[in-house]
């Protein structure tokens, strides 16, 4: 039999004083939220999703524990929020895609829809504010979590149609089911090319993971590939040139 008092039992159902204190005092600290966001990006990027607690978040943010839940649910929910906050990045790409003139016959649409495709993204990576979330995009979503799956389907999965369905019209002869794989190949490059620090230890010091200055070579990188790994079919015989006539001496 519990031998707790019903007035113990009442204040064991409360949240703690520092805990609604805390709340309490977020109508005049709105700040804090975006703080969390923030920190949660950048120990997501670090460490990964499943090694991140959410004490580590709150002490990274400088806010009380309870305030994490308080504004973002639970930890997962945290993970999709990072993502929300930066769909205006996606829409970004897209419109670099809708800018694009699709024309299957001009040789310059393929680069263009693979600047379109990478450029973006590096500019994130390079800058103070997205540096964190271009890491946390190539370290997360290359793994096969549940997290990982459900940000992928909301957001990623239909850039990549939209790509993919660009690099079909450029590379008509293709399936659509090898156009897709070109697509993997090339977000496969592009991951690496942001999140491995292994170049600088490689090139002996001379690189820098994510140096923007490589998105030439990247997007040749790129479109070289497609193109030899998607080669248009030769035409069935080209006309024979006639020998031309000899007149005979007189």
């Amino acid at each position: 039999m519990s031998t707790r008092t019903p007035t113990a039992k009442r204040r064991a159902a409360r949240p703690s004083a520092s805990s609604a204190a805390a709340v309490a005092i977020e109508t005049a600290r709105p700040d804090r939220k975006q703080a969390i966001l923030l920190a949660a990006e950048k120990l997501f990027a670090q460490h990964g999703y499943h090694a991140v607690t959410i004490r580590q978040i709150a002490e990274e943010a400088g806010v009380p524990l309870a305030l994490v839940g308080y504004y973002h649910g639970q930890k997962h929910e945290l993970f999709h929020a990072i993502f929300e906050h930066w769909a205006h990045s996606i829409e970004a790409r897209l419109a670099g895609l809708a800018a694009v003139n699709l024309d299957p016959d001009d040789a310059r649409t393929l680069p263009r829809i693979i600047e379109a495709f990478i450029a973006p993204v590096l500019a994130l990576r390079a800058s103070s504010e997205g540096e964190y979330y271009a890491l946390l995009v190539a370290r997360e979503l290359a793994n096969t979590t549940e997290e990982a799956d459900r940000v992928l389907r909301a957001y990623f999965d239909p850039l990549a149609e939209a790509f993919i369905d660009a690099l079909h019209l450029v590379l008509p002869h293709a399936t659509r089911g090898e156009v897709a794989w070109g697509y993997q190949f090339a977000l496969g490059a592009l991951m690496n090319h942001l999140n491995s620090s292994r170049i600088a230890r490689l090139s002996r010091g001379e690189n820098t993971p994510g140096d923007p200055a490589m998105a030439p070579m990247l997007v040749n990188f790129i479109v070289g590939g497609l193109r030899h790994a998607l080669p248009r079919p030769k035409s069935a015989k080209s006309p024979q040139k006639k020998a031309p006539l000899r007149r005979e001496k007189p």
